[in-house]
């Protein structure tokens, strides 16, 4: 729910009116520099080349992981279009608006997935959907000592009501955001300086808010939503005080990027009259018991120690036996239980690796529901794989995607795979080249294929597990690493 402002927004409604005379445009010094032709790439390339790539910003609101699983109200809108547009989705993280702009130019992106407040300087650069939300920018700032104990009258009589109060103060601002221009603007209106300091350009606006509620510094400016999300819980903030008049949040893409524009437009008119967009508005920005939920929660990659489960530590001991990144066997684990030790399959798989009850035998695990034991039989199911394709494989790159696959189907049908990608020519060493043959294995003319000893398979489903985990394993190294 918007919170309603007392008199000092009335103020600020008559300094921006009189001020609405001067139309000379405060421009941010960071965004006037050389020109990039923007790359001609648009709806066909991106389809053609089967993804759609976006730079999003890393935040308990636009992309981050809970309990294994990526979230974010940016995320949730991009995966769902780019299953509409039929390619795959590669998210880029990248804290920083200016060079977020340079990566669409350049064509390393394709549409800046941040909540961008829709600028001139912006629009010069590149073109904007649909609008999604409009929101304020709000003054982020700490209460004082005892404020439990104070009524609103006395909170209001310490805190900056009065944008004229902000002359000569230090507001830290995200760099090179649109909060430099509003103040600026604002400079002009009440007649004198604030001390702008523009932060560093991988700092988030959640850490900049962070850093007010740990009293690092006194003041930054945030959108309305965020600023709310946040106040859930750093209860010491105060977020009531307006610095804009409201401004329009939407995506940017190259102006060379027409169709896609028009095709970005279309899915945001469609998510919005089915009450979709105004769902994950409220999920993410109007619900404070979920913000409290995320903030809180032990296995999220939000807060200073990220975590996927309460397996983490016995995932890496087990990770180590293979000489795995822990976090691509965390992504195999989330693939095959969610991370829930009591997961059982209709073939009867159970467990944290999904353990069959001949393979548990066979590696003389007792309780396939016990985390240590499942994986404990899980890892030396892959390493005994493992050992297998490194004796059968010259070139052992994609030595890991046989694993998963043959975890998943079995070896046979990835040996039968292989025996066809030989037949025709193509490279059995290779994962791109084989997994062509085993989603070929349902088809007659292939599984009768007299070098093919196990016949048909369904080999959609093994070639999809070995890429949701590599895909999923892309996003925690983005996630957690960097967490």
């Amino acid at each position: 729910m918007i919170r309603k402002f007392r008199y000092p927004f009335f103020l600020f409604v008559s300094v921006f009116f009189l001020a609405s005379c001067d139309k000379k445009e405060t421009v941010n010094p960071e965004e006037i520099e050389e020109e990039i032709e923007p790359v001609s790439i648009d709806f066909t390339d991106i389809h053609k080349r089967g993804e759609l790539r976006a730079a999003v910003d890393y935040s308990a609101t636009t992309y981050f992981l809970y309990k294994g699983q990526p979230l974010g109200f940016e995320y949730e809108l991009l995966k769902r279009y780019a299953k509409n547009m039929g390619v795959g989705l590669k998210i880029i993280i990248q804290p920083s608006i200016k060079e977020s702009f340079k990566m669409l130019q350049r064509g390393e992106v394709d549409v800046i997935a941040y909540p961008l407040a829709i600028t001139p300087q912006r629009k010069e650069k590149a073109s904007f959907t649909h609008r999604y939300t409009t929101v304020r920018q709000m003054l982020v700032q700490r209460k004082p000592e005892g404020w439990r104990k104070m009524n609103p009258y006395q909170l209001d009589k310490v805190l900056i009501r009065n944008q004229v109060d902000l002359l000569g103060k230090r507001v830290h601002v995200l760099n090179n955001s649109s909060y430099i221009t509003s103040l600026k603007s604002l400079e002009k209106q009440i007649g004198g300086e604030i001390e702008i300091i523009e932060d560093s350009a991988n700092v988030e606006s959640d850490e900049l808010i962070r850093r007010v509620s740990m009293g690092l510094y006194d003041y930054t400016v945030a959108d309305e939503n965020i600023a709310q999300v946040n106040a859930t819980y750093y209860e010491n903030l105060d977020v009531e005080t307006p610095v804009s008049f409201p401004t329009r949040i939407a995506w940017a893409v190259r102006k060379s990027s027409p169709v896609l524009l028009d095709s970005l437009n279309q899915n945001i008119d469609k998510v919005r009259s089915s009450g979709l967009l105004n769902f994950l508005y409220r999920k993410y920005y109007e619900s404070p018991r979920n913000v409290r939920l995320v903030a809180n929660e032990e296995y999220t990659s939000i807060g200073s120690n990220p975590s996927l489960s309460p397996y983490d530590d016995l995932i890496k001991q087990n990770a180590k036996k293979l000489d795995w990144d822990w976090l691509m066997l965390a992504s195999m684990v989330m693939q095959e239980s969610k991370f829930n030790p009591k997961a059982t399959s209709w073939v009867g798989a159970r467990g944290l690796l999904q353990l069959m009850p001949s393979t548990a035998e066979y590696y003389g695990i007792k309780d396939r529901s016990d985390p240590q034991q499942s994986l404990d039989g899980g890892t030396k199911y892959l390493l005994n794989l493992e050992r297998r394709w490194q004796e059968n494989m010259e070139d052992q790159s994609d030595l890991v995607e046989f694993v998963l696959a043959s975890y998943n189907v079995g070896i046979g049908h990835i040996i039968d795979a292989r025996a066809l990608a030989t037949k025709y020519g193509d490279n059995r060493d290779s994962w791109k080249d084989v997994s062509k043959y085993l989603k070929l294995l349902s088809n007659k003319n292939y599984y009768t294929d007299p070098v093919v000893k196990l016949g048909y398979c369904r080999g959609e489903e093994p070639v999809n597990y070995v890429e949701q985990i590599e895909q999923r394993y892309a996003i925690y190294k983005d996630l957690i690493s960097q967490g």
